[in-house]
């Protein structure tokens, strides 16, 4: 998705409709590679991004096999194009064709600006809650979290990880009876937040082991 230059919600599209079908099919049934171009092509027509199939076959085949040359117009090309093409169809018939979904994007938007008003100007730009926020929201894509929590929630919670990474806390907290975060989403819960950070955690975890 960086490749082809997408922006952030077409990417973040793609990336619940890959585990939405690998929620409803085994990983070793399916490509991976091909599940994941077939996403990110039915996610830029449901997102209304402006990516060719061409491209999105060249780029995926250029990231999996960056030592060989690019791929040229021929049998091979036209081979792998029908692949995700095709593959696109079936992914739409297995998730009943709901690609459409409701990020946190725009929550964690709302929620940054109502929360900046609350902190001294100096402070909130001094440290990079909000950008670390955003960062591990981005990175919440890379597991299935979007498909197990509210998109409300799970933009709470990273706020309230970014604030605990930098040991911060929210102004006059301690004059309130109502948490900042149940200000924001009343059918949240501390029990709630707790379990997105920890499937955040338990990601990064995960990454780091495969990665060493």
């Amino acid at each position: 998705g960086q490749r082809l230059h997408m922006r952030c919600i077409p990417v973040a599209t793609a990336s619940v409709i890959y585990h939405k079908f690998f929620r409803e099919n085994s990983l070793q049934n399916y490509d991976p590679y091909l599940v994941a171009a077939a996403s990110l092509y039915l996610a830029a027509k449901t997102e209304e991004e402006n990516v060719s199939l061409r491209d999105i076959v060249n780029v995926t085949y250029r990231t999996l096999h960056r030592s060989k040359p690019p791929l040229e117009m021929g049998e091979a090309f036209y081979s792998l194009r029908d692949s995700v093409s095709s593959c696109e169809l079936f992914i739409l018939r297995t998730l009943q064709f709901k690609v459409a979904f409701n990020h946190p994007h725009k929550y964690l938007l709302h929620y940054l600006k109502f929360l900046k008003d609350w902190f001294d100007p100096y402070k909130w730009e001094s440290v990079p809650v909000a950008r670390t926020a955003w960062a591990l929201l981005r990175d919440s894509y890379h597991s299935n979290i979007t498909l197990k929590f509210k998109p409300q929630h799970i933009a709470i919670a990273t706020i309230q990880m970014a604030l605990q990474c930098y040991g911060m806390e929210v102004p006059l907290q301690e004059n309130t009876a109502t948490p900042w975060w149940k200000v924001l989403s009343e059918d949240i819960s501390e029990g709630i937040i707790s379990a997105v950070v920890r499937e955040l955690t338990q990601m990064y975890d995960l990454e780091a082991t495969i990665s060493s």
